[in-house]
């Protein structure tokens, strides 16, 4: 039956933080934890002084970290615990002739990436913005800790448009282990998600609100929000 909350919520809390418990409230529990496990990667930075660019402890890394600040453990995690091949797939299908490389220093991980027709790797700090991103997306996509949902925020900039097809295959790949959303803005991107089967909606701003384009005011979802 039903049983009625010890005390009631403040405006600013949260039924999911506050009531999940799982004698009182498991579905609370189970909304909780399935919500915990989202990822949104958006806006990660690649400048001089991102954090992906600076070396990781040296630990196990299912998940990357939403900055990209443990990227070169995320990476090396997949290697030894994921799978190396599709790994070394997508490095090669953006740079041919390219390999990641990731190596300990007293502890600490280091990434670099070996080119064609250079002398030695290049390391992080040296990899271009677009390169380093698209590492970023191969530690995200590829984690060994499959999530229920990822959303990722135009992962197309900076990147070249050669590499935005061999994205779009990392994406599509992914989207077999979870749902996918990617909010973009590039079309080369989009068409080649679409051939692939994705599902695609085109936003556009219509008085001053952002509506899906060909969605009218009775085609919105048949639920509101209560309030408390």
């Amino acid at each position: 039956g039903w049983q009625m909350a010890q005390r009631g919520l403040a405006p600013w809390e949260s039924m999911l933080a506050e009531f999940g418990d799982m004698d009182a409230a498991p579905e609370v529990l189970g909304l909780r934890s399935g919500l915990r496990d989202w990822r949104f990667y958006d806006a990660v930075r690649t400048d001089a002084d991102a954090p992906a660019r600076r070396p990781a402890i040296g630990t196990r890394t299912p998940i990357l970290a939403s900055d990209g600040s443990d990227l070169a453990s995320a990476l090396q995690t997949i290697r030894e615990q994921g799978d190396p091949h599709a790994l070394d797939a997508a490095i090669e299908l953006a740079f041919p002739g390219s390999r990641l490389v990731v190596t300990d220093h007293t502890g600490r991980f280091e990434l670099s990436l070996r080119q064609p027709g250079m002398l030695r790797p290049l390391s992080a700090p040296e990899l271009s913005d677009g390169t380093l991103r698209y590492l970023v997306w191969v530690a995200a996509l590829m984690s060994t800790r499959p999530a229920s949902l990822i959303a990722v925020n135009e992962p197309e900039t900076s990147l070249h448009p050669s590499i935005l097809e061999p994205l779009a295959a990392m994406l599509t790949d992914a989207a077999t282990r979870a749902q996918i959303i990617v909010v973009s803005h590039s079309k080369t991107l989009v068409d080649a998600l679409e051939r692939s089967g994705a599902t695609v909606h085109t936003l556009e701003k219509t008085g001053g609100e952002t509506r899906l384009r060909g969605q009218g005011s009775l085609d919105a979802p048949a639920w509101v929000w209560p309030t408390r």
